[in-house]
């Protein structure tokens, strides 16, 4: 890895993470931290950071990649602050999981700079859990690692390539594309997921109530429901209002479908669903993804 330096703005689950995935891939350079000073501790006693800087300003002084791990709020207010003092060979990157807004912020603030100090991106992998303690040097080991170029072709040269390189470094699979395609994408595969789930566990709550011994009955396929539930507000609020035209359109064919499903209880469409259902497949084992 060519970086000298880089920087990580937020270092909970995802930022941690990343630090810790580094330092296994290899980086041998300094990793500068920012975020609240117990949280900075913490992340400097687990490796993933090599020193703490609160000021985020000051913490990206003198490093090649800065890595906003924030949520999405608090991405594009980072973006406007620190965006106009960046050195022309310094990156700048994020792990939002909306784009489309990350982006025209980032297009207003670095105008004709765009495709050369900053790559939007959003790696596949998370938890239920949050927070630095939660960190895991293989969170990104196999997961799709998306980035959202400006030019909508894959950087394979300067700090944008380079950055990707790193990221292939530690395991994941980096794949380019449009911010409007992949808030859309995102919506199906990760937001309406969660919608699911917390709508599912807030429902139990309504029927059964909050000590009820629902998992100890439940099984695999009811754990495996309500895990995602216990995700935190403080992400999914900004995900919600970044991406609320997609969420929402997907919901509504979903609630279609529900409400289908439920006339039909009784009828030849219930087993048309089921088949219907079962032509999604997961890709084979070995089988190359776009």
């Amino acid at each position: 890895m060519p970086f000298r330096q880089i920087t990580i703005i937020g270092t909970g689950l995802v930022g941690g993470s990343l630090g810790l995935a580094l330092r296994k891939g290899g980086f041998a350079g300094k990793i500068v931290g920012s975020d609240r000073p117990d949280v900075l501790g913490r992340a400097k006693r687990m490796g993933a950071i090599s020193e703490g800087v609160a000021d985020p300003l000051e913490a990206s002084l003198g490093s090649e990649v800065i890595v906003l791990a924030t949520p999405v709020g608090a991405i594009i207010e980072l973006l406007s602050r620190l965006g106009p003092h960046l050195e022309a060979d310094q990156l700048l990157t994020d792990v939002g999981s909306t784009k489309s807004e990350i982006v025209s912020r980032a297009e207003k603030v670095f105008g004709d700079r765009m495709g050369r100090n900053f790559l939007a991106g959003h790696p596949m992998a998370g938890k239920e859990s949050s927070g630095i303690e939660s960190a895991d040097p293989d969170l990104f080991r196999g997961a799709v690692w998306f980035v959202t170029p400006l030019s909508g072709r894959m950087p394979r040269t300067g700090p944008g390539g380079e950055f990707v390189s790193s990221l292939e470094a530690i395991g994941a699979r980096v794949r380019a594309l449009g911010a409007r395609e992949h808030d859309q994408l995102c919506a199906w595969i990760s937001h309406v997921p969660q919608m699911i789930s917390t709508a599912f566990a807030a429902s139990l709550v309504d029927e059964y109530g909050e000590t009820a011994p629902l998992f100890e009955a439940g099984g695999r396929a009811f754990e495996e429901m309500t895990r995602i539930a216990a995700s935190p507000y403080s992400m999914w609020r900004d995900i919600a209002l970044t991406n609320k035209t997609f969420i929402a359109d997907a919901l509504l064919k979903l609630e279609q479908r529900l409400a289908h499903l439920r006339e039909n209880l009784d009828s030849r469409e219930f087993e048309a669903e089921f088949e219907r259902a079962h032509k999604l497949r997961p890709p084979k084992s070995g089988t190359p993804d776009a």
